[in-house]
Parts: structure tokens; sequence; C-alpha cells
């Protein structure tokens, strides 16, 4: 991680809006898996092949917010060791509150300080968003860099052209900017090496209690087995 220049900014900006609404952030947030099947089905499946293909590797929930995906893969007994990585130390405080059995540790995707190929899966939901354009790249050289042989890497993502700006969220002053992508710019991850197996559009979820202001995007790689 740079010390100074843009990276940096981006990385602060979110880290102290995170930081701001952690604790909101987490009540406001629970119950959205109980209320999305298609979003459980997508991890389900990223799941069940970190399982089969992961070679018993840990599996890493990179922005992991408040570890509730985090604890949800772990719950699905599968029996794989997942673990949390954000930027956000409030955050972070949350997830080993409300999921003391797990895993969580602070950290960059940009420079994740894991060694080569020593994760068996990767999660990037809905983490990306904040990352800009010109940084994508070097994220997806990352994953590709710490993934085992094999091992999948599943991304969710909010759908569109243009980012969404915010300065206020759940009552709390904040500066974080949602990066909304086409399927196909996310796919981009082959451009690291990455082998794309799946491409799901989800459209707006306008009704419930967890309406949706875009479409939703998934998209399900892995690290080319080596020959």
């Amino acid at each position: 991680m740079t010390a100074s220049g843009p990276s940096a900014d981006f990385q602060r900006t979110t880290r102290d809006s995170y930081d701001a609404i952690a604790p909101a952030y987490a009540e406001f947030s629970r119950g959205e898996l109980a209320a999305k099947p298609l979003e459980r089905g997508v991890l389900a499946v990223f799941a069940e092949l970190a399982a089969a293909g992961g070679g018993g590797l840990p599996v890493a929930d990179v922005g992991c917010g408040t570890g509730r995906v985090t604890a949800h893969l772990s719950e699905l007994g599968l029996g794989l060791d997942v673990f949390g990585i954000d930027l956000s130390p409030q955050m972070l405080a949350v997830a080993r509150q409300e999921h003391p059995g797990l895993r969580f540790e602070e950290g960059s995707m940009l420079a994740l300080g894991l060694p080569d190929a020593s994760l068996g899966g990767l999660l990037a939901w809905y983490s990306t968003i904040h990352v800009p354009d010109e940084e994508l790249p070097g994220v997806f050289a990352e994953f590709h860099r710490v993934l085992a042989p094999g091992a999948p890497v599943q991304l969710g993502f909010q759908v569109g052209d243009e980012p969404l700006r915010m300065t206020e969220a759940l009552g709390e002053e904040v500066s974080l900017v949602f990066h909304r992508r086409q399927p196909e710019r996310v796919a981009a991850l082959r451009a690291a090496g990455l082998e794309v197996r799946a491409v799901v559009r989800k459209e707006r979820e306008t009704e419930g209690p967890f309406p949706e202001r875009a479409p939703q995007g998934f998209v399900l790689a892995r690290r080319p087995r080596e020959v």
C-alpha cells in the first residue's frame, strides 16, 4: 500500500467512512442475506467450489466489513476455514464482537500481505465497488497471486455506468464512492490470468426490506490449474 497519492486517498476515505458507520451498519444489514435467496445461492456455489478445489487452504472474505458473510460461509457446513480482511478497524471490531469464533485481520486488497498461492478461495462481496478503475487491474493481479491453482474467486458488485457518491449514510458524514460497473468490465479478471466461469446479472429489487438502487452483478472465476 502506498503512503500517499490516489491509492492512499481512496483507501483512507473508505476506511474513515466505514469506521464512522460501523455499529449502525451492523444493525442495518442484519438479516439481509436471509431476505436474498439468489445471493445465498451464489455464495453456496462459491463455497462448494472452494471446498472441492481449494486444497483445504483458508478462504478469505476480502472487504468483510462486520463479518456477516464470513460467518455465513463458515456456517454452511462445508468445513471451510474462512477468515475476514477489511480496511476499517471499527468494522473489524464489530465483526470480532459478533463472531468471536472467526478470525479477522486489518488489510488492503491492493496488498493482501498473504503468501503466494495460499488461499483456497477468495470472496470480494461488494468490496471492489470502492476501488477506482485504474486500481482494479492491480487488485485482480493480487487476487491471482494469493489464490492456489484451481481455487475460485467470487465477486459481487453493483451494475451501472456511473459511480454513486455518498456524503451521508446512516446518520453519519461519509465520503464514499460506489463504482458501478457492467459485468463485462468486471470480467476483466481474465487480464490478470483468472479464468471466468460464470457471469450473472440480477435486476434491481424495489420491494422488500432491502430495496436496491441498481442491478446487481456476480462474477465467478478461478485461478487455472497448472499444467
